[in-house]
């Protein structure tokens, strides 16, 4: 019987018989279902190993803070043995950057004055970035001025908040005006107790490790790289030299500015202090059994996560509304409503101690 060259039989094995394209198609898609049954398999097993690890492993210390240790931080016996902070020999500084935060500089001076501190008061400002009336603001309760030139970032990437930071390392130049031993104090802090013992420390540099809520690269939690809102220093201007000579020659994260490479340039030789020493709101976002334990020994509280003082994107208030100002942050950060009703309150007796002088300071032009 004639057959066309193109025409192929039908087979007449079984579907299961060795040769069959039926079996072949099957054979495929029973390998293909092994595969990804295995592969299930396989990730549930990964994912149960991770989950009994995660639950199995310890969180770190002070993530997991108990109350365990009741004794105060500071033998204070020791500290008859210490001469008093002297004001001609140690100073608190803080800075001025902008005019949106006069009023934070006014209340920390405030809360310094109330603290009883001995050491000088000594405000570093760029003075074509701060106008009159709020230099007169900052200073009302006992800061004094002292001009410095901007220190520009070496390079792009500073995060927008922190563009004149830099100037920062002129801390380092206060031993031309006689100063030993210098703390400074970010503006947006306030102070709770006394801590002029800082003063007697021998170390070259002491500062606080930083906390961080979330993730940021390579930082995440308690960590030892430390917050730069709060520094314990000798001035020595051959090292702010140094240090200028190498802001631009350093590899580090250009967000964080000054505080990214402070850390580089003391990592290994900084003396880590005590949380109680700059107390990060961000402590009471992440763990606030350890905020709580804080309270009796806090000598500094930071308001990292909330300010006050601020509205918009770190734009001024007026003195009038500042105390409106205030309870709308506290409403819009409820974790914080506690801490920012502390602050307001010592805003309010700042505004009261210097009345008349914040009314003239704010009359001006």
């Amino acid at each position: 019987m004639f057959r066309s060259r193109d025409y192929i039989p039908l087979s007449t094995r079984a579907n299961g018989d060795h040769g069959s394209p039926h079996g072949k198609a099957r054979n495929i898609y029973d390998k293909r279902r092994r595969i990804l049954q295995g592969a299930v398999a396989l990730s549930v097993v990964v994912n149960l190993y991770l989950l009994y690890t995660w639950y199995m492993t310890w969180p770190l210390p002070l993530d997991n803070y108990q109350e365990l240790n009741t004794y105060p931080i500071i033998d204070v016996s020791a500290l008859d043995y210490l001469p008093p902070a002297n004001p001609h020999n140690h100073a608190v500084v803080t800075g001025l950057y902008t005019d949106a935060f006069a009023t934070a500089v006014a209340t920390l001076g405030h809360t310094l004055n109330v603290a009883n501190s001995s050491a000088s008061r000594v405000l570093l400002y760029i003075p074509n970035k701060i106008s009159r009336r709020a230099l007169c603001i900052a200073t009302v309760s006992g800061w004094q001025p002292v001009p410095i030139e901007r220190i520009a970032p070496p390079f792009r990437g500073v995060h927008r908040h922190f563009l004149d930071q830099y100037s920062k390392l002129h801390l380092w130049t206060l031993d031309q005006r006689g100063y030993k031993s210098v703390v400074y104090v970010d503006a947006d802090a306030l102070v709770r107790r006394n801590f002029d013992e800082l003063f007697r420390l021998p170390w070259t540099f002491a500062a606080v490790p930083d906390v961080y809520v979330k993730p940021q690269g390579a930082y995440a939690g308690y960590v030892s790289a430390f917050n730069a809102g709060v520094m314990f220093l000798h001035p020595d201007s051959a090292l702010f030299r140094d240090m200028v000579a190498k802001i631009a020659t350093a590899h580090y994260p250009a967000e964080q500015a000054e505080q990214a490479f402070l850390n580089h340039y003391f990592g290994a030789e900084a003396l880590r202090l005590p949380y109680a020493y700059n107390a990060n709101l961000a402590i009471k976002k992440r763990t606030p059994a350890l905020w709580k334990g804080l309270q009796d020994e806090m000598r500094i509280m930071h308001f990292t996560m909330a300010k006050p003082f601020l509205q918009g994107d770190y734009d001024e208030v007026p003195i009038a509304q500042l105390e409106k100002n205030a309870e709308k942050v506290a409403r819009r950060k409820s974790a914080f409503r506690e801490e920012i009703t502390e602050w307001l309150e010592a805003w309010r007796d700042t505004r009261s101690t210097y009345e008349t002088k914040l009314a003239e300071c704010d009359a001006q032009s």
